[in-house]
């Protein structure tokens, strides 16, 4: 498997690459907000952005026009803005204005290595003005879709061959499991590297281990996109089958069909509550006083819900197990279904001893692995590896 650690080390300042991140939706993230899409690519991307500005890179950025000054300054970090989201006619808008204020704003970022994250058609044209422009680009897969050859999340053709064209052109392909680095290499014949993401958390001086004895505490907390792929159905079953455990459901509530049936099933239940979206303080708020949290997800990635839940030391009940960390490091409990997870939830809510060894566990696994300067450590090394090569160092 190939890893980081093959890259050369860390450079001096005086050759530090440039670097810039590709994120529309990031402003919101950036500048500290709750309002806009606000996701965990979008938070992950604005934090690594920020922690590469502190240690002196010279970093960049490129958004939406959400009504910013061009080239504004928030922690150090320079953002340079495309057309607004809505601009322009339907059918054109792809290429004018949406292409061409990303090649613009690309263009005024002036990076050495460009950075993205997320399987979409824009990997690919990062990637294409990069080879134009004589620059490096790295690109992130978010989840296991990403990684599929059967790009089930891409709709249109030109998604896929743009999607296609960027992978097949990064200069550093990185993902977060070794199943999504397999389904690459089988699937695309691309190589890449397994890394760890960053997640913000308790410090261990902040962080004091619960204890939580059992009684009052039934309480599951379920959070995320209330959509299709999340499975919040299932949970509503779950919820059905556990009337003796109270469920916190929490994220935002779209004007679709599916969700407002979500949302009119689980007002009807006592053991249910739909609080909607959440402020980051409010949701830590959540994490820290949930004895456990639930994913129903029919795929995922590497959720950055686990790795916030693990923070905090709460242990996750799950139908995704990322590289099957939770059932062999001991993170909480996998099921492939409602009754496995009922099952799963009622022992260690039921018995201390398990959920308190299962919650030490958790923050321990986080703290070695997913704690953001241990973390970022392999993105330092892996973008001045791919700059060293761009500077002939």
């Amino acid at each position: 498997m190939a890893t980081d650690t093959q890259r050369p080390a860390i450079l001096s300042a005086q050759t530090r690459p440039s670097l810039c991140f590709v994120a529309h939706f990031a402003y919101g993230a950036l500048q500290g907000g709750d309002g806009g899409h606000i996701g965990g690519v979008e938070r992950q991307t604005s934090l690594m952005a920020r922690w590469f500005a502190r240690r002196g890179y010279r970093v960049s950025m490129v958004t939406w026009d959400e009504g910013q000054a061009d080239g504004v300054e928030i922690d150090g970090v320079r953002v340079f803005k495309m057309c607004p989201q809505d601009a322009g006619l339907p059918g054109l808008r792809f290429l004018w204005p949406r292409w061409s204020s990303l090649n613009a704003a690309l263009k005024r970022a002036d990076a050495d290595v460009y950075y993205h994250n997320c399987g979409e058609y824009v990997t690919g044209q990062v990637a294409f003005w990069c080879c134009r422009h004589g620059r490096k680009f790295v690109y992130s897969a978010a989840s296991d879709p990403d990684c599929d050859a059967r790009l089930p999340e891409m709709t249109k053709l030109r998604e896929r061959l743009l999607y296609r064209y960027g992978l097949k052109h990064a200069d550093r392909v990185i993902v977060q499991t070794r199943r999504q680095q397999e389904m690459l290499r089988r699937g695309f014949g691309r190589d890449s590297v397994v890394v760890p993401m960053p997640c913000p958390g308790p410090s261990d001086a902040e962080y004091a281990a619960r204890q939580w004895n059992g009684s009052g505490q039934k309480r599951v907390l379920w959070i995320g996109r209330i959509c299709e792929v999340k499975r919040p159905d299932l949970l509503l079953d779950l919820a059905q089958a556990c009337p003796e455990v109270h469920f916190d459901v929490v994220g935002p509530i779209a004007e679709t069909p599916y969700v407002r049936g979500v949302a009119e099933r689980a007002k009807t239940m006592a053991n249910v509550t739909l609080h909607g979206p959440a402020s980051r303080a409010q949701v830590s708020e959540f994490y820290e006083n949930a004895p456990l949290m639930c994913c129903t997800s029919a795929f995922e990635g590497f959720p950055n819900t686990f790795l916030e839940a693990w923070s905090y030391g709460v242990p996750v009940v799950s139908t995704v197990d990322p590289d099957h960390l939770i059932a062999e490091k001991g993170l909480g409990h996998v099921g492939a279904d409602c009754a496995e997870l009922a099952a799963g939830i009622r022992e260690l809510l039921e018995t201390p001893e398990l959920r308190r060894t299962a919650s030490q566990a958790a923050r321990a696994y986080y703290a070695e692995v997913h704690a953001v300067d241990s973390a970022m450590a392999h993105f330092e090394r892996i973008v001045c590896g791919v700059g060293a090569v761009e500077r002939g160092a």
